[in-house]
């Protein structure tokens, strides 16, 4: 009963639509070999801010909006906001009942990037399906692994030129 409250406490907080996936269920599965992002960063670009996930000599651009990009990049650097952010909100109410997120899984279907966040929670382990950046966020937030599947690394995935925009 008390992972139930939980986990509506964390999709009411999240002010995005999340779906509790039945356990056992794969529905993100990838159709490759997970490999697991090296490295996040936030950039601002012409089109608004934009995170990139690297590996293996590549990086796939996600946009984001920028709250978004601002709580992925306080986390990033350690700092504290003066008021906590969702995603700060969201880690402190996870830690408080014990729960943590163990990874995420981005995948891309149909031009739209999907997040697969894993939340453990006492004996109780759960996906959830959320916006890639709130999933990348609060992976970020917890130091948790980021997965893509390998296809999408090479498909998606740039091979960058010269860092270009500004830092956030």
């Amino acid at each position: 009963m008390a992972s139930y409250k939980l986990s509506a406490i964390v999709a009411l907080l999240c002010f995005v639509p999340v779906y509790a996936i039945a356990q056992g269920e794969e529905p993100f599965r990838s159709h490759s070999d997970p490999v697991k992002i090296a490295e996040v960063t936030v950039r601002m670009s012409d089109h608004g801010p934009v995170v990139f996930l690297q590996a293996e000599g590549r990086t796939i651009p996600i946009f984001v909006d920028l709250t978004v990009a601002l709580s992925i990049q306080s986390a990033l650097n350690g700092e504290k906001l003066p008021r906590p952010m969702s995603h700060d909100l969201m880690h402190t109410i996870l830690d408080a009942y014990g729960g943590k997120v163990t990874q995420t899984v981005i995948t891309l279907k149909n031009g739209t990037y999907y997040g697969a966040l894993t939340v453990a929670f006492k004996d109780q382990v759960k996906v959830f399906d959320s916006r890639s950046s709130d999933s990348i966020a609060l992976a970020v937030h917890f130091k948790a692994p980021i997965l893509v599947g390998r296809e999408l690394l090479e498909t998606a995935g740039k091979i960058p030129e010269k860092e270009k925009g500004a830092e956030l």
